[in-house]
């Protein structure tokens, strides 16, 4: 009985071995297969960029956009939207300013601003701007505009209260403007905020100011005014958004 046990443990053991003997050969053509795809992939035949190349004339892989092509989804035909401009400027008319007692320069004139919202003025659009201004803007700015946010505390420069005359009665284009390009102390803040939450940015900046100064919104376009009329705290994302 146990002569018979070992025969057949054994008849196992050399099945066992001859299955392993046939495998080992599949395994290894897998394993050289899969390494040359690899290989393939690794080494592709392209050009890295600012890779030399043989091929053009000027010896550059990299090649320049072709002439008048605009990248999808960046022709901004809305010059308001993409500017907060009008669509005809006037070039004759300059940008006034005038010095405070602090050192700000500030605006007094506004040529060639937007005065109406080129998008809809929602009550979603103006919680997306309270949610970037907490980000970017209230740390020089300040919880409701008045420029006492936390760096001008510890020291930086104060800039301009939103809840005077002089921004008070502000087109809205300014306030995009200024975040799109910059003014005095503060950098241009394009490339944090897109375009639409820009306009969020102002229409809070909107709320802000009617917030201040609820009996005074007969100073503001009327539409603007109109619009913008939503809480300050309904609800709820680089660091100063406001102007100067």
């Amino acid at each position: 009985m146990s002569m018979s046990k070992s025969r057949v443990e054994s008849r196992e053991s050399r099945a066992g071995r001859r299955a392993l003997f046939c495998l080992l050969p599949s395994a290894f053509c897998l394993l050289f297969i899969g390494c040359g795809v690899r290989s393939d992939m690794q080494d592709q035949p392209r050009y890295d960029a600012y890779e030399k190349s043989e091929f053009f004339s000027d010896n550059r892989a990299s090649r320049n956009i072709p002439e008048g092509t605009v990248a999808r989804g960046h022709l901004k035909e809305n010059k308001a939207l993409h500017t907060g401009k009008i669509d005809n400027p006037n070039a004759n008319l300059q940008v006034e300013t005038a010095t405070d007692a602090t050192g700000n320069t500030l605006v007094s004139s506004f040529p060639n601003d937007i005065d109406e919202f080129p998008v809809p003025v929602t009550m979603e659009l103006v919680n997306r701007g309270q949610d970037r201004y907490n980000i970017y803007c209230i740390v020089c700015h300040g919880p409701v505009g008045n420029g006492d946010g936390m760096i001008v505390r510890r020291g930086f420069p104060q800039p301009p209260t939103y809840h005077d005359d002089r921004l008070r009665n502000a087109p809205v284009g300014h306030f995009f403007d200024v975040m799109t390009n910059g003014w005095g102390k503060m950098n241009s803040y394009a490339d944090k905020l897109s375009a639409v939450d820009r306009w969020a940015v102002v229409a809070y900046i909107r709320t802000l100011q009617i917030s201040q100064n609820p009996s005074g919104t007969t100073a503001m376009n009327a539409n603007t005014a109109a619009n913008t009329m939503p809480p300050v705290g309904t609800s709820n994302s680089n660091t100063s958004g406001g102007a100067r």
